[in-house]
């Protein structure tokens, strides 16, 4: 995925196994900086095309002419992965006879296209899942999960589910089935066939069937805990380590940032709409009221946003880049005005930072629903009605410590594991690798 956000789980994951003494062959579509000898590097940033830059517009999201289809969706990460496939670099990696690899670790994202790495070289194949538990992930390990209690991966429901929400859910999964079955999994097939199962072929070997190869997982990384998401009934062989992508070691902030959250007696509130979507994109009037309305506060604004902007109020500090951990660390911080992807939220659970939540596309509606469940967020809808219901938010949660406390305490629970997220990921990976190589 030719996406920051994917890049910064991907890279978190490289340095940790570079750390535990690896050598990688590293698929990736953003380069891996300062990379040691064990690290190789296959460069798919044309992937890039088919994300262009402007593809996930927030005025368009308000002007609801973007979809969150699931059929899109789907249809989307399913040619991305062939993509991947069809890469010239990819290829020639794929059809050296003697490349040979322990185990394959590649993220799952609504298709089982890059399973197909795994049968190549005839290894076992690990899944790094990057969203929060649900049926879709949980069937390639066992069988399908009831619906009643396990929500679909584009579902915006949390639990516990009322009987018109089971049987939602139920026809949801009855849809994607019948919809993997009538389109992609002949899409998924045909790329095997002509992509991989002839080079499986002049390895000296006979091609197993997609089917075998689909349900050939033998562990899943999923970027989830039950602090954050649901408790529902795992299999053993998936694993919970939401939050590997923190470094625990926390950069300093640059000096005249860190004065000015030193000295923020009314706290200072962090507005980001992630990597993904630019904030230059809100329509013209809508940023002019926001800064009329952030400018009426008496807390600290920091605004990432990718533009210079006229008659920027005192209290508003504007930037194309703020470090984001390093803020919501700082005790002075009580707002994380955020769009609720997954990893923001994530940070939000590790800091313990109450949440004004603005959800745009996939799953950072049920993230945000899921945040305002536990008591320290609000969901405030992506509509021209933005400003006057993000005062309100803010009016809310600043005279009401009920949030801040709900905050600390989802933290606390967070944090309640037998070892950090990166450790437990590193001991499950060596373990399995060193597993595969007894037998």
């Amino acid at each position: 995925m030719p996406s920051k956000s994917h890049s910064i789980l991907n890279n978190a994951l490289i340095k940790q196994l570079l750390k535990d003494g690896n050598e990688i062959t590293f698929i990736r579509s953003h380069e891996y900086k300062n990379a040691p000898p064990t690290l190789r590097q296959i460069d798919v940033s044309s992937n890039k095309e088919l994300l262009p830059a402007n593809a996930i517009n927030i005025k368009a999201i308000m002007d609801s002419t973007v979809s969150n289809d699931p059929e899109n969706v789907r249809r989307f990460m399913t040619t991305m992965s062939i993509k991947t496939l069809e890469n010239k670099n990819v290829q020639k990696l794929l059809m050296d006879p003697e490349e040979k690899f322990d185990v394959v670790i590649a993220e799952y994202m609504y298709n089982d296209v890059l399973a197909s790495l795994a049968a190549v070289f005839d290894c076992s194949l690990i899944w790094l899942f990057p969203m929060e538990v649900n049926s879709d992930i949980l069937k390639r390990l066992d069988a399908v999960p009831n619906p009643g209690y396990v929500i679909d991966s584009m579902s915006t429901k949390v639990l516990p589910l009322t009987f018109k929400e089971r049987v939602e859910e139920l026809w949801a999964l009855l849809k994607a089935e019948y919809m993997f079955y009538r389109y992609f999994d002949d899409m998924e097939t045909e790329a095997y066939k002509r992509l991989i199962a002839p080079i499986i072929a002049k390895r000296g070997r006979q091609p197993p069937s997609f089917q075998d190869i689909r349900f050939n997982v033998s562990l899943v990384l999923g970027y989830s805990h039950v602090s954050m998401g649901e408790a529902v009934s795992l299999p053993q062989s998936y694993k919970n380590v939401a939050g590997y992508h923190i470094d625990e070691d926390i950069k300093p902030m640059p000096k005249d940032l860190k004065e000015i959250m030193d000295n923020a007696k009314d706290g200072v509130i962090y507005f980001s709409m992630g990597s993904n979507l630019r904030s230059k994109d809100w329509p013209e009037e809508t940023k002019q009221k926001l800064l009329l309305m952030l400018g009426g506060l008496k807390q600290i604004v920091l605004w990432k946003i990718e533009e210079e902007l006229p008659n920027v109020p005192k209290n508003v500090y504007i930037s194309n880049w703020f470090p984001q951990s390093s803020i919501l660390s700082h005790p002075n911080c009580i707002i994380f005005l955020t769009h609720g992807g997954l990893l923001s939220i994530t940070e939000s659970f590790h800091f313990g930072v109450p949440i004004i939540g603005i959800p745009a596309f996939a799953d950072q509606f049920v993230n945000i629903k899921r945040v305002v469940k536990k008591g320290f967020g609000i969901k405030v809808d992506l509509t021209y009605n933005l400003v006057e219901d993000l005062k309100v938010a803010v009016e809310k949660i600043t005279s009401n410590p009920s949030y801040r406390l709900k905050a600390k305490e989802s933290s606390i629970i967070f944090h309640d594991r037998p070892a950090k997220p990166i450790e437990e990921m590193s001991f499950w990976m060596h373990r399995f690798r060193d597993m595969v190589k007894k037998l």
